[in-house]
């Protein structure tokens, strides 16, 4: 997917409120209609990662992870142009504990792209 340099800001309290209040729709509202996400884990490895193309296929992804008793914690965000980079730390009520990182390439300030590193204790 090519992008252009948006003039629309990223909304980084959208992001927040999101990750934070598990808000599956703030979250999907992030995400261009046609966005992708690679996530990369234990599971889906580099070679074969799960890829979600849209917005609902990714709202149906969050709305599964924010259905866990667990918590989120938006660690950081940087924007830079049409680039995004943010980090989450989470943890199930067992004391499992989860890190993300994901780097996205936004369009008009919506997200088109995202690969997403994800982490469990072992």
């Amino acid at each position: 997917m090519g992008t252009a340099a948006s003039s629309t800001p990223f909304d980084t309290d959208t992001l927040r409120r999101g990750v934070e209040g598990h808000s599956a729709t703030a979250l999907a509202s992030l995400y261009a209609d046609d966005a992708e996400i690679r996530v990369v884990d234990r599971n889906t490895q580099p070679s074969h990662p799960m890829v979600l193309h849209g917005r609902d296929e990714i709202r149906a992804m969050y709305e599964d992870i924010y259905s866990r008793d667990m918590t989120h914690k938006l660690e950081r965000c940087v924007v830079e142009g049409d680039h995004a980079a943010y980090s989450q730390s989470c943890r199930y009520a067992d004391g499992i504990r989860v890190f993300t990182e994901s780097m996205v390439t936004l369009r008009d300030g919506k997200i088109a792209e995202e690969i997403l590193i994800q982490a469990w204790d072992e």
